[in-house]
């Protein structure tokens, strides 16, 4: 058979022998039971080898503007971490990414449908909220946001369907009126040597800088007359691993090469930074366009520091960003670790923040001097336009110097040097292809059949990302002819599809324009012409397309990476769904949209026919792509403390003003953590808690209002045998959960410290009990998310469930028997306390 999304690709056989498992490692797979044989009738995509040894992307010209990389990774994590970058001095980079790479908060993470269209070149957007309005805090049953009769009928009935958006709260509606800095005792303004100044004067006059701002009335986020945070369009993808993307953010704006500007690379005519060029023994300034390759998180990383949703006033300039945090102590309010991988040697005697004087010092370490050391200033006119000056007197709020000017390149390489480090390629699958044949449970390699077979998966997730958007993929493929959903052929951009999450309309994604007018997509660049994508984009084109031929580019997200996908809810470009399972749901009845968008949509989105274990043996095998150290904030993912907003004090219709017409943040605080990471106690929950791991203390409760507990009144005793009672407030009905180093979980008794425990013989009907702890595996449990609000309770000895019984005198015993999602009395709500 053919694949349809790339006619004529080799037969079944053909791609068996190219499997980067091997025949005989496959044959494993397939030998485990007649259900993963199944699963991989169709044509299995190459399974991809390790993400241990794949190169990662860097520009080949670094060396023209990196003096030192060490220090540029140093100065790109306390950039990335630093709340002061944020015109509020609250806000970080880090502030929506600090869950996995992305974002975990539940509260003011709602946003209405603000991309949505009326037709494909005329805005329509939806300001209104359709779930809980401002500041509302999600609950696990509001996902998924199109909720079907049947889960698995794209065609049922439609029991609710909104176009709000689970995204990332940022600032306050601001105008930004300028930068201040203090003056440092005896500080003189005019430190002159021949009508000039030299060129670290603002670092030896100024002890802090500030930014005065204006608050604006904000028409959508707000309650009553109180500004809350502004929450953005679309969901946060995770930064880990991102940096083998060829293009990032999910509409692929932040291009491949860096212009040193901003996020659009070579699309900006008029992006340049400024060059003080030596000639004999003379140094003079000039405007210069650079073309950095290999680059685009370093455009991304340009892009949120400029935007006034996610962290600056109206109007700041990242030159403005400069003359602000070139002069502050790095991470200055922010606990630092002693055994942080990157900073512990530069940390404060006062554990807060680091030793380097301020962000200058740090930009002279990692940069050639040749983009910071002249002592002229830049003139930005009204117009825009841009020229050179002496300083005569201390500058104006339109002068700069060069190293404010060029901030933004610092700033962008910076953050791509250090982000170049979150590489996770040690995770359970990892070690599986590295030949540790017991590193991936059974389930997990039934899923990894169903993932490479059946479920299609790989054909949008491919490669050792674990995404077709992969610089690896796009730089040799960037455009392919594909047969769309309808049936009919048309060129798209490799790593970007339409799969039917939402209408086309409500958010055409990489269908949409850059701000100068050309097509975000490289294939709509390629149907005007081949030059274009040369000039635009900075490679060479793979296929030419005819003015006339069909392109499909409206709708279009790019894929994301699945590694660490369990920690990276939401999910989707509108972060609609909130668990694994909410996912394989949506692929596997073909999508929510599947009709609407049928003319742009991949043809692999279609009815899977998956069963009920297949969903399962799926989602386990996603979680194979977790790397511990991802899931514990260890090295390299360790990082400094951080306070972040988690919504407002009061609720959707009351929140609590600060008297100046902003609302009092709620603040939830990510303490620092070292090289060896967190304990796994102390590990912060993801999104909702949908993963169970470090979650706070819970109860255990069956559909029918029973709650997991012991059957004694002698609540001393360790061991006691489990049963299901009326729910109480009751110590011995909680439960606190810590996860284990291979995905499973203990769950610890609140009311005596002893653990539930299943058997170590496989025979259905044997008590559930409790005991004290024994390091055996009859005490890990996996929680298995059904998506539907209630989790399975897997002994991981046993591969049993927790059952509850009926029985003459416990009521409602607890038993371990054959695990199924039918029963309702296998069924628990994981129920926060």
């Amino acid at each position: 058979m053919t694949n349809a999304k790339h006619p004529g690709s080799p037969s079944r056989r053909t791609r068996l022998v190219q499997l980067g498992i091997g025949v005989s490692a496959l044959g494993s797979i397939l030998a485990l039971g007649d259900a993963v044989q199944a699963q991989v009738t169709v044509e299995p995509a190459a399974t991809p080898q390790s993400l241990k040894g794949v190169p990662r992307p860097e520009p080949s010209n670094l060396g023209e503007f990196v003096l030192n990389k060490s220090e540029a990774i140093a100065l790109g994590k306390a950039l990335f971490w630093d709340m002061q970058v944020g015109s509020d001095g609250k806000t970080a980079c880090a502030s929506c990414h600090f869950s996995a790479g992305a974002d975990s908060r539940g509260k003011n993470q709602l946003s209405p449908g603000l991309n949505r269209m009326a037709s494909l070149t005329s805005p329509n957007p939806d300001t209104t909220f359709q779930l809980g309005g401002v500041n509302y805090q999600f609950k696990l049953d509001d996902f998924p946001f199109h909720k079907l009769a049947d889960v698995n009928n794209r065609n049922s009935s439609v029991l609710s369907s909104i176009n709000d958006v689970a995204s990332s709260q940022g600032v306050f509606n601001e105008q930004f009126l300028g930068v201040i800095g203090t003056l440092l005792p005896g500080a003189y303004m005019l430190p002159f040597t021949n009508g000039t100044y030299p060129q670290d004067a603002f670092a030896t006059w100024y002890g802090s800088t500030t930014e005065q701002r204006q608050l604006l009335a904000d028409p959508v986020f707000r309650v009553g007359s109180v500004n809350t945070r502004r929450v953005e369009p679309r969901n946060t993808p995770t930064v880990i691993n991102a940096v083998f993307n060829f293009r990032n953010f999910w509409d692929g704006r932040a291009e491949y090469v860096f212009n040193g500007v901003n996020p659009f690379g070579l699309r900006d005519p008029n992006a340049r930074i400024y060059k003080n060029i030596l000639s004999g023994s003379t140094w003079s300034m000039q405007p210069t366009q650079v073309r950095i390759d290999n680059a685009s998180l370093a455009s991304q990383a340009s892009g949120p520091p400029g935007s006034d949703f996610e962290m600056s006033a109206h109007g700041r300039s990242f030159p403005d960003v400069g003359k602000k945090m070139l002069y502050l102590r790095p991470l200055q309010g922010q606990q630092v670790s002693t055994t942080d991988s990157v900073l512990a040697a530069r940390r404060h005697t006062s554990g807060l923040g680091l030793s380097e004087a301020n962000y200058a010092a740090m930009v002279k370490k990692a940069f050639r001097p040749e983009w910071w050391n002249s002592d002229q200033l830049i003139q930005v006119n009204p117009d825009g336009s841009k020229g050179l000056t002496t300083m005569v007197s201390a500058p104006t709020a339109s002068q700069y110097t060069q190293m404010q000017h060029n901030f933004s390149l610092f700033f962008g390489l910076a953050l791509q040097l250090y982000q170049a480090t979150l590489v996770s390629d040690d995770a359970p699958f990892d070690r599986f292809m590295g030949g540790n044949s017991s590193a991936l449970s059974t389930r997990a390699q039934q899923g990894m059949g169903v993932f490479f077979g059946k479920g299609k998966c790989a054909s949008c997730h491919g490669g050792a990302e674990f995404t077709n958007a992969s610089v690896r993929k796009m730089l040799a493929t960037p455009m392919a002819r594909m047969v769309m959903g309808n049936g009919g052929t048309a060129v798209y951009d490799e790593g970007f599809y339409n799969i039917g999450v939402r209408p086309t309309l409500d958010d055409l994604g990489a269908g949409g324009k850059d701000p100068f007018g050309n097509p975000l997509a490289i294939s709509a660049l390629a149907q005007i012409s081949n030059t274009r994508v040369k000039e635009l984009v900075g490679i060479n084109p793979n296929l030419t397309v005819s003015p006339t031929e069909r392109i499909a580019v409206n709708g279009m997200f790019k894929t994301p990476t699945l590694r660490n996908v369990e920690l990276t809810g939401p999910y989707f470009h509108n972060g609609g769904a909130a668990t694994l399972h909410q996912v394989v749901e949506f692929y596997n009845r073909g999508g929510n949209f599947h009709d609407q968008n049928i003319n742009d949509l991949d043809a692999d989105i279609t009815n899977l026919g998956l069963s009920t274990d297949e969903k399962t043996a799926l989602v386990e095998f996603m979680k194979s792509l977790t790397d511990d150290r991802v899931r514990f904030h260890a090295a390299p993912f360790d990082h400094p403390q951080l306070m972040v907003a988690n919504g407002h004090a009061g609720s959707t219709s009351a929140v609590t003003s600060d008297g100046t017409g902003r609302a009092v943040d709620s603040v939830l605080t990510i303490p620092a953590v070292g090289a060896s990471g967190y304990s796994k106690s102390a590990t912060p929950a993801n999104f909702l808690n949908t993963h169970h791991s470090g979650q706070p203390i819970v109860q255990l409760k069956t559909p029918g209002g029973n709650c997991l507990a012991p059957n004694t009144s002698l609540l001393t005793l360790l061991t006691a045998d489990l049963q299901g009672k009326s729910c109480t407030t009751a110590s011995s009905q909680r439960f606190q959960i810590i996860p284990e180093a291979d995905g499973s979980m203990r769950l610890v008794m609140q009311h005596n410290g002893s653990l539930v425990q299943g058997s170590a013989l496989q025979l259905a009907g044997l008590k559930i009990t409790s005991g004290g702890h024994n390091g055996l595996t009859l005490q890990h449990w996996r929680l298995e998310d059904l998506g539907n609000g209630y989790t399975l309770l897997r002994n991981r000895s046993s591969n049993l469930c927790v059952e509850l019984t009926p029985d003459l005198l416990l009521g409602n015993k607890a038993t371990q028997q054959s695990c199924s999602s039918a029963k309702t009395n296998q069924l628990f709500r994981v129920t926060p306390i």
